[in-house]
């Protein structure tokens, strides 16, 4: 081909000039670990965190959820940025900034500091996590070798999300609980001089300004939405003046950012690709997944701790069987995509993930250990499963110029999906668990109305009352947060049967070409169907 390489032969000489494209893939996944261990080890170290800082339950709520807003709420900003001025340049900045991050976190005395550290920490997130996936998409343009790429780049992801809670608690162990942050400096340290030297350099299409009014038009929407959420999942009610302050806010920025990036010659985010049904189901697949399963981590981490009494090392190593499993399930996808397509790959996860959901309504007060690794084998396989599906079909629709948009749009859904599955689940499970604690004989009124804040407190309580009282609350605390548990598992598995009933509208077979110079994505180019014939 004659005349000016067209974006995508750049990216792919660069590519080639930078780096082996498997190299590439390797310190991609050393990224995605830097997050994913920082998304995870904080969970076991939530009742240590209370304990000594002493943070008020929305406070508590924050320092969960707020690097996950923060994170959603800027992923666009920078996914997009990284096309214009690079990838590899944002995902450095992103690295330095987490390094700075956890040494906050780790040294914070009060929670005020903390939230503004894990605040940062999703800034961080946010400049890292489209820059891998935007990379990923443009130096491995071969879909087959794609699927193996992501399967690869998302068992990664599950031996973070192992590796956080029992690092988590092994340090909590011998250390205090700031160390959890620690063990992200060393991570950077490797990661920017490794980064700098073999990740190849690429970009999508400059023409046209960069909308810096658009960025921040969706960056203060997303922020309003999450945050209207949370409070609402706090327990402000819906007519609340802050809580319909920001859903108005957020609403009406998100409306205006749609309008204005239509009328736009370069907009910041094409639109045009939410047309394509395989990516606005994927895109909607990934929303509902975390949505329905997220929370679900953080109420087992508590279940594990403080009703069955477990240590947050024994905790961790309770939850390691749903990571395996998870990380099992991204080295398989591949072969799992190539023979039944994204349609059935994606709704199966969905309803094997539901069934693992229901299993888990069997537990209860005492320890089942059996049925335990049961449920969280299925959980992590069924999810992964789903989550691959969902982000390779997502990634293949996306133009290779406009990588790095679509990878924020993919991992603004997951954060998303995240941040208002903590404040849902949480709400539905307060909601639950509350009312079993309203009469308990021998129990003052005002302890059993604090008591219903958190099985945490109610414990505390039940220990100042101490005596039949105590004990009598303490039963009752238990008995109620079990079935607030059942509860929010059934919502859970509700929302996943919605999930596998949407996929439904995924491609059946999946199709398989390289990226062509100078075509807009895979629905133009010429595809050969692979394996048609074993998803008929």
């Amino acid at each position: 081909m004659s005349g000016t390489p067209t974006a995508a032969e750049r990216c792919r000489r660069e590519a080639g000039a930078g780096a082996h494209r498997w190299v590439v893939l390797v310190v991609l996944c050393v990224s995605l670990l830097l997050v994913a261990v920082d998304a995870t080890v904080l969970h076991v170290a939530v009742p240590a965190v209370t304990e000594d800082i002493k943070p008020g339950a929305m406070q508590l709520l924050w320092i969960v959820d707020v690097y996950p807003l923060v994170c959603a709420s800027l992923l666009i900003l920078f996914g997009t940025l990284g096309d214009r001025v690079g990838r590899r340049r944002v995902l450095l900045l992103g690295y330095a900034l987490f390094g700075v991050a956890s040494a906050l976190a780790a040294f914070a005395e009060n929670p005020e500091v903390l939230i503004a550290a894990r605040a940062l920490l999703g800034v961080g997130g946010a400049m890292i996590m489209p820059a891998t996936l935007s990379i990923l998409r443009q130096v491995f343009p071969d879909r087959r070798e794609r699927a193996l790429a992501i399967g690869v780049w998302s068992a990664v992801a599950a031996v973070g999300a192992a590796v956080g809670p029992l690092l988590g608690g092994f340090l909590l162990e011998h250390f205090w609980w700031g160390s959890v942050f620690l063990v992200n400096i060393p991570l950077m340290l490797v990661s920017l001089p490794v980064g700098r030297l073999l990740l190849p350099e690429s970009t999508g299409d400059r023409d046209g300004p960069w909308d810096v009014v658009g960025a921040l038009m969706a960056a203060v929407g997303l922020f309003g939405v999450v945050l209207g959420v949370k409070r609402l999942g706090g327990g402000h009610p819906p007519f609340d003046p802050g809580t319909a302050l920001a859903l108005l806010v957020g609403g009406v920025l998100l409306a205006a950012f749609v309008r204005r990036q239509r009328r736009r010659t370069h907009p910041l985010v094409d639109l045009r690709m939410f047309a394509r049904p395989a990516f606005s189901t994927s895109v909607g697949c990934i929303v509902l997944a975390m949505l329905a399963l997220v929370g679900l981590e953080l109420i087992a981490a508590q279940y594990l701790q403080l009703v069955l009494g477990l240590s947050p090392l024994e905790t961790g190593l309770r939850l390691l069987p749903l990571t395996v499993a998870a990380m099992a399930a991204g080295l398989v996808g591949s072969h799992l995509l190539h023979r039944f397509g994204p349609r059935r790959m994606v709704s199966v996860g969905f309803c094997l993930t539901a069934f693992a959901v229901v299993l888990l309504t069997a537990m209860g007060r005492h320890d089942n250990a059996a049925l335990l690794l049961t449920g969280f084998v299925l959980l992590g396989f069924g999810l992964e499963t789903t989550l691959f599906g969902a982000y390779e079909s997502m990634l293949s629709e996306a133009p290779a110029s406009s990588a790095g948009g679509a990878a924020a749009i993919g991992e603004t859904s997951y954060q998303l999906g995240a941040g208002i599955g903590i404040a849902l689940l949480g709400s539905v499970m307060n909601a639950a668990y509350a009312p079993g604690l309203s009469a308990v004989p021998g129990v003052p009124s005002s302890a059993s109305a604090a008591a219903g804040h958190s099985l945490g407190e109610a414990y505390e309580v039940a220990g100042r009352l101490g005596g039949p009282s105590g004990d009598a609350l303490r039963h009752a605390a238990r008995d109620s947060f079990v079935h607030g548990l059942h509860v929010t598992l059934l919502v859970s598995a509700g929302l996943l049967v919605l999930g596998a009933v949407m996929a439904l509208r995924l491609p059946r077979a999946m199709e398989c070409a390289a990226d062509v110079p100078g075509v807009p994505g895979p629905r133009e180019a010429t595809t050969t169907p692979v394996r048609a014939e074993s998803v008929r």
